[in-house]
């Protein structure tokens, strides 16, 4: 039998690298419905947030629903814009055009929910 205890405090520890996964690298994809005025504004906004948040560590990438057929089972979209957070896991989806800023940040898990 193996006794070996573990050592330091756990708690920190899961902090520390929960802030390792906040600070490495999102992968995100934003799918609009053509060139609409929702859409626009939905990827203005989300390239705002990456910019104001993520600060270079974002890579975004946007798919026209109408345009790129390919992704669509793969990430299950039903409504568009929806932004999905592929990395870090675990996955998540925001609906909408991404003007509640908030919305947006809890979504990302770049906030905590209040």
């Amino acid at each position: 039998m193996n006794d070996e205890k573990i050592s330091g405090d756990v708690t920190a520890d899961f902090e520390r690298k929960l802030n390792e996964i906040r600070e490495g690298p999102f992968v995100l994809r934003l799918y609009i419905a053509g060139n609409s005025p929702r859409s626009q504004t939905a990827v203005e906004n989300v390239k705002r947030i990456c910019e104001e948040y993520l600060e270079g560590r974002c890579e975004l990438e946007v798919i026209d629903i109408y345009q790129d057929l390919t992704t669509i089972p793969e990430d299950l979209v039903l409504a568009a814009p929806t932004l999905i957070r592929r990395l870090p896991l675990p996955l998540r989806r925001v609906i909408g055009d991404m003007t509640e800023k908030d919305k947006v940040l809890i979504g990302l898990d770049l906030i905590p929910k209040t």
